[in-house]
């Protein structure tokens, strides 16, 4: 009886310690921040680089997205498994510039059907490879009319934000709120976050200079403290 006493205490000791162990990470665990999307998230042309400096020490970001980008090519082309091999624990998902019609069969989707199905596989894989998945409508390109933003990309917007609902995944909807930030600043100044024109004398109203990246990542860490509070936690204080 006393042989099978101390050897109940002995398993039951080394079962708690191995369950311990294994709920915590390493003490220099960083949390992990992975982008997904086209070139408004990539490194030079887009807000990526711009959000990563709000992140503190404890956390890191990795800015996958790429130019010419799709949520069909960027699946097809491999660069999702790619993504979800870095073992994120957050995944921030944009897309919608390169899905739009005339971007050819290798990008293009249509919003309700293909568009939906793969916004819904980078959602599903995410949770399935232990990320917390984050949509992002797309921002907008600065397309001024009599003082308006004119935006071809409401379809992909609403199937984003349809998608968010359905699936309780954390939202910000950049598209909506760089409208209002764009709308309120007007086409002059809004002029100051153009990257320099493929022709001389022309702007390129749809990627972003470092200034225009840091205006856009604010709104980005704005709504996220709300949106996604576990996430804020790793932001800096005084951005």
């Amino acid at each position: 009886m006393f042989r099978i006493f101390i050897l109940t205490v002995v398993l039951f000791s080394c079962g708690a310690h191995v369950s311990v162990a294994a709920d915590q990470p390493p003490a220099d665990h960083k949390l992990r921040v992975v982008l997904v999307g086209d070139s408004t998230v990539a490194e030079k042309s887009g807000w990526g680089p711009a959000f990563a400096r709000h992140l503190a020490s404890d956390a890191e970001c990795i800015d996958t997205a790429s130019g010419g980008q799709s949520s069909k090519s960027f699946l097809d082309n491999g660069r999702w498994q790619k993504a979800l091999a870095l073992k994120p624990d957050w995944v921030l998902i944009q897309f919608g510039h390169n899905d739009e019609p005339g971007k050819g069969p290798n990008r293009e989707t249509d919003p309700e059907t293909t568009y939906r199905a793969n916004m819904t596989r980078y959602v599903d894989e995410a949770r399935a490879a232990g990320a917390k998945p984050v949509l992002i409508t797309s921002m907008t390109r600065r397309n001024f009319r009599d003082g308006h933003i004119v935006s071809t990309l409401t379809p992909y917007v609403e199937v984003v934000k349809r998608l968010a609902a359905e699936k309780q995944v954390p939202l910000v909807d950049l598209h909506a709120r760089s409208i209002a930030f764009l709308e309120k600043m007007g086409p002059e100044a809004a002029a100051v976050m153009d990257p320099p024109g493929v022709k001389p004398g022309t702007g390129d109203h749809t990627h972003l200079n470092e200034r225009g990246a840091e205006m856009i990542a604010a709104l980005i860490v704005e709504d996220l403290r709300t949106a996604a509070p576990d996430l804020a936690a790793h932001f800096t204080a005084d951005k």
